[in-house]
């Protein structure tokens, strides 16, 4: 994290290249999550209900507790690492102190509000049907900024040059210094 914090992975292709692979996932992540929710469900809140509650008209049945539980289980720990990691790049990104925290407090609320959501239309209340979508477009939102700016930065760090005083790291020296590394423990 060093390389992010001093500016260090702008000189550094192989720390660039990583990070520009976990924009990849990110980015499939964030674009499949469009297509689970619309598959179960859209934005009006009639069908949020359906989806939880059951509906006699589809012959679907209600969300059963165990398969809120088992699906919650997988997002808690999901959702916390991929937002440990977007929202800890993001925090990276020249920017404003506060809307850093903006988006960092929104993107982890909107989440939490998303999942919980599911669980006060089934066992709570119908009526809180209207938080699901709402919730569900706000976390994408911020997911989808984040990941747009956090692109911006990649791209013009690519094309920035190493600050003075800064040398540039030279793959050609690394390689010598593995391989011979790597026959010492042959030995």
């Amino acid at each position: 994290m060093k390389y992010m914090e001093q500016g260090g992975f702008q000189n550094n292709p192989l720390t660039r290249l990583t990070l520009w692979g976990t924009f990849v996932f990110l980015t499939g992540l964030w674009a499949s999550n469009f297509g689970m929710y619309f598959s179960r469900m859209s934005l009006a809140p009639a069908s949020v209900v359906a989806y939880y509650r059951g509906s006699d008209e589809t012959f679907q049945p209600a969300r059963t507790f165990g398969s809120m539980v088992e699906a919650s289980h997988g997002h808690f720990a999901m959702m916390a690492l991929v937002l440990l990691v977007l929202t800890h790049l993001y925090v990276f990104v020249p920017g404003p102190r506060r809307v850093k925290a903006v988006f960092v407090v929104g993107t982890f609320g909107s989440t939490v509000l998303s999942e919980a959501s599911g669980w006060l239309v089934r066992f709570v209340h119908p009526a809180f049907a209207i938080l699901t979508p709402a919730a569900f477009l706000a976390s994408q939102a911020f997911l989808g900024l984040m990941l747009g700016l956090l692109a911006v930065f990649l791209v013009g760090a690519s094309r920035r040059r190493a600050p003075r005083g800064v040398p540039a790291p030279d793959d050609e020296e690394e390689v010598p210094a593995l391989a011979s590394a790597g026959s010492d423990r042959r030995r």
